[in-house]
């Protein structure tokens, strides 16, 4: 595996610079933009390989369906943009022009659910994995790490798969994943917290001093129910993600569905957010920074006694 020349730690930035490299390493790759990071590629995208670097412009349905069309002839698309634009606006054509196809391709999203604040409610991705998942097939990667991020969309371009990679502007400090399942971060005997992406260090950080298993999940799609419940002590799971809340608490309960549980789902909240600030300040609204997940961590597990 060839290394980057500069390892940045910002997911966006180390997907613009690894793409030209998986470009000239594999020619059956393409990349299909929307406008939408065209600028940032400019000079890294040489004469010899050009050609596979498809901008529609702001056209995002023709976007996911020119990149079907490509996977139909052949090729492995990664397909770029915001993730209300790549999921939302043409959820149809990522139905019908990959998934009734029966064809592969790669979808990377940016922004996360409110990394782009100041571009307001137009921008937020919140609703992205709870959309696909009511699609079927596709492996879903919540990177909380640039290294996480990258190792994603080089084991997507490796298969055939649906694959989709959530790009968000917040990152933990370091790596946690060791693999698609989920990794064990802390052990404890009075109930489980799952930290998904970029949600691991304000788990930790949260859940110092408590007696509570943390496991860090990468991969949420397949949802890894099989370490979910090697590890489980007390059955008491809190699943702490940084889009709509309780996205996987359905995967929680088939999990666990011959084990008495409960559960509780943080994440975004359904209402919609009309004042455009800064991501931190979406994270303290929400419930997501470190003071936030504490407090309902506290109320979910005390709740019990």
């Amino acid at each position: 595996m060839t290394a980057v020349a500069t390892k940045t730690t910002d997911q966006r930035e180390r997907f613009y610079r690894l793409v030209p490299q998986l470009l000239r390493e594999n020619s059956n790759v393409a990349l299909v933009l929307a406008e939408i990071g065209a600028g940032y590629l400019g000079p890294d995208i040489g004469a010899d390989v050009r050609d596979r670097v498809i901008n529609v412009g702001i056209r995002e349905q023709l976007l996911v369906s020119l990149a079907g069309g490509l996977a139909l002839a052949g090729m492995r698309p990664i397909v770029h943009t915001f993730a209300p634009f790549l999921l939302e606006r043409p959820f149809e054509q990522v139905k019908l022009d990959f998934g009734h196809q029966g064809i592969g391709g790669i979808l990377v999203s940016s922004g996360g659910s409110y990394s782009m604040a100041a571009a307001g409610e137009t921008h937020f991705g919140a609703r992205d994995v709870a959309l696909l998942d009511t699609l079927d097939g596709w492996t879903v990667h919540v990177p909380g790490h640039a290294d996480e991020a990258e190792e994603a969309l080089r084991s997507a371009i490796a298969t055939d798969d649906l694959v989709y990679i959530r790009l968000d502007g917040k990152s933990n400090q370091r790596r946690y994943s060791k693999s698609a399942e989920f990794t064990v971060l802390r052990t404890g005997s009075s109930g489980t917290v799952v930290a998904v992406g970029p949600m691991a260090d304000a788990v930790l950080a949260a859940t110092e001093g408590r007696d509570l298993t943390v496991l860090y999940a990468e991969t949420i799609r397949p949802f890894d129910a099989r370490t979910l419940r090697s590890t489980l002590t007390a059955p008491d799971i809190a699943i702490v993600e940084p889009y709509l809340a309780g996205t996987s608490v359905p995967r929680v309960a088939e999990a666990l569905s011959d084990v008495r549980h409960r559960v509780i789902g943080l994440g975004v909240a359904r209402r919609e957010s009309r004042k455009y600030g800064s991501p931190g300040n979406h994270d303290r609204a929400h419930g997501l920074d470190i003071q936030g997940i504490g407090a309902s961590l506290d109320a979910f597990f005390d709740r019990r006694r």
